[in-house]
């Protein structure tokens, strides 16, 4: 078949172009009987047949130049609704003017080619929608298609329904939308209507034959999909959340992406918007260095630098398995022979000294650690050589070279601490407080709860323990953890970069704790399977619960209503007392968490 512009059948070019000539031609006829009264004697038929003619060639011209006709726009879609009216309207305008200036010379009134407007647009459209409801129609769902349930009448709710009655290729038929807001009710969406409200939820499964229900809330927070997956398991309906609304409606998903529900998803919380694209300035056009680049947050922090568009990514780590991970997320290869990855440890003093001097980074990123809590109970001298000296060395080394912001990255557990791995932290936030006295400059700390996702955190454990058939252990029945996702803790730690000051711990406002047994149990009903949980009791220097800000830190917030900037005091290298540690790793290890703040007092660092 012979296509116009390589795109477009030349049938389909016609018969738009042919609908939209008969509709001028019915229009100015209408008009003219209108102006006319009826009396279809006073017509004068041959300047009436020339005006349709020269107004058909001037649509033609029109639309030509609008791509009306050529493929440009999705058929009935308000893009070419707006083309459509741009393209009338001008037609108007070159046709009207002439006629009103001598229509009554040539036989025709000045009103025709303005009273013949609006029916032109009408019928123009009306032929359009008509179209494309047919087409919408002819859509035969597939032989296995799922009924589905939408909850949320929202906008994109709307969208939803719209992709999947009109998407050939959807897996799901929508049979009902369920929505809360009684204004909303027996509300019609795209040929699908609300028929009912989350606790009418098993009635509406039961009457529509639906075995899915799929979440259509923007930004949905933890709180209530648990409460509509619990709605929905009682109504026996799969649930199913959506990619982002962005993804959907830009083509980069389909609607097979939809996914089962997570246990993220009912633990996180409701994201806080930190605004970092407003802040983030101060990473375009510098070098920029992260330390610990190949782990959880490290890798997810220079995929997230790389939108702000520095001179230079430079991504350092000692794993180079981990480093190579980082680098096809981001450049899409992992040939590690290029400047962009670093392997080097930050053990290494001299080592670092050396790559700074070399690549003079303007904005240092601190993320590499040791983070296992009871790993490092066994090996206090680990988190030593690691949490304390790793980082001095990685500030000496910034500071050597003048970077001009430097982010430490910390943890929940240095408020209180009651633990090497808080109190190796404390002393690193500390250590950074002193290099922000010492330099003037923005070197300070972020400090957050668990992450969820994160290598060897407590969601990828437990996943790998109930496939295994169990039992799941658990510290203890009422321990509480503060959980934040991956991209939402990168968010905070670039944020810091741009509204921290010199020596401040910048703490995220993480909502209320959430009971690890809840998680647990909510992990195993998901899994369909029976698996024990045992209470192996807290571990040494492990909290019942964890604090964000400690007893001594101020809660103010002066930037953001959901992050906190609390002062730190300061500690000299020079006074920090190795054999402190030395003396913790040698003595009873079943007395250790009395004795963590006899070792800690051994270093001379006020906690």
């Amino acid at each position: 078949m012979r296509e116009l512009h390589g795109s477009v059948p030349l049938v389909r070019f016609g018969a738009q172009f042919a609908f939209d000539a008969v509709a001028w031609t019915v229009a100015l006829l209408l008009a003219e009987i209108l102006r006319y009264e009826f009396d279809l004697q006073l017509i004068n038929l041959a300047p009436l047949l020339a005006l349709c003619a020269a107004a058909c060639l001037v649509q033609f011209i029109a639309g030509g130049a609008n791509h009306l006709y050529q493929g440009r726009h999705i058929y009935g879609s308000f893009s070419e609704v707006r083309a459509l009216l741009g393209v009338v309207l001008a037609s108007t305008i070159i046709l009207g003017i002439p006629v009103a200036v001598a229509g009554t010379v040539v036989g025709i009134p000045r009103s025709t080619v303005f009273i013949a407007l609006p029916m032109a647009f009408v019928l123009m459209g009306g032929v359009r929608y008509v179209k494309r409801l047919l087409v919408e129609r002819s859509v035969v769902p597939k032989d296995d298609i799922q009924k589905a349930l939408i909850f949320g009448a929202g906008y994109m709710g709307a969208s939803i329904a719209r992709r999947m009655t009109t998407d050939r290729n959807s897996p799901f038929l929508p049979v009902g939308i369920i929505d809360d807001d009684p204004r909303k009710r027996n509300l019609w969406l795209h040929d699908v209507r609300v028929v009912g409200s989350r606790a009418s939820l098993s009635e509406a499964a039961q009457a529509t034959g639906a075995t899915s229900l799929v979440v259509a809330i923007a930004k949905a927070d933890a709180s209530l999909l648990r409460e509509i997956t619990d709605a929905a398991k009682a109504a026996h309906l799969k649930v199913l959340v959506l990619p982002p609304l962005e993804e959907l409606l830009n083509g980069k998903s389909r609607l097979n992406d939809l996914r089962d529900i997570s246990i993220e998803d009912l633990i996180g919380r409701h994201p806080v918007d930190t605004h970092v694209e407003s802040i983030a300035g101060y990473l375009a056009g510098k070098r920029v260095l992260v330390t610990g680049a190949g782990g959880s947050i490290g890798s997810e922090l220079c995929r997230q630098i790389t939108k702000f568009g520095p001179s230079e990514l430079i991504m350092l780590d000692r794993d180079e398995t981990g480093l190579q991970s980082t680098q096809i997320s981001i450049l899409g290869h992992g040939l590690l022979d290029t400047k962009d990855v670093v392997l080097a440890d930050i053990r290494d003093a001299e080592a670092l000294k050396v790559i700074f001097a070399e690549r003079r980074p303007e904005v240092v990123f601190h993320a590499a650690a040791l983070k296992h809590l009871p790993m490092l109970e066994q090996y206090p001298d680990e988190a030593w050589k690691t949490n304390v000296l790793g980082t001095l060395n990685v500030l000496e080394a910034a500071q050597a070279v003048g970077v001009t912001t430097f982010v430490n990255i910390s943890t929940d557990k240095a408020a209180n601490p009651t633990s090497v791995l808080g109190h190796s932290k404390r002393v690193a936030e500390k250590l950074t407080a002193w290099a922000a006295q010492e330099s003037q400059r923005a070197y300070l700390s972020v400090r957050f709860g668990n992450v969820i996702g994160s290598r060897g955190s407590m969601l990828p454990t437990f996943t790998t323990l109930i496939e295994a058939g169990g039992p799941l252990t658990i510290t203890h029945p009422d321990v509480t953890r503060f959980f934040m996702t991956i991209p939402e803790a990168c968010q905070l730690v670039i944020q810091a970069g741009g509204i921290g000051g010199p020596a401040e711990v910048l703490i995220l406002d993480m909502g209320e704790p959430v009971r690890i047994l809840d998680v647990a149990e909510r992990m195993i009903g998901m899994s369909g399977k029976d698996i024990e949980i045992i209470y192996t009791g807290l571990r040494p220097g492990e909290k019942l619960h964890e604090e964000l800000i400690g007893d001594h830190e101020t809660d103010a917030r002066p930037v953001h209503p959901k992050i906190t900037h609390a002062s730190i005091s300061p500690i000299r290298p020079e006074n920090l007392n190795k054999p402190g540690w030395d003396e913790r790793c040698r003595q009873d290890p079943t007395n250790r968490p009395a004795q963590a703040q006899t070792a800690m007092a051994g270093t001379g660092i006020p906690l």
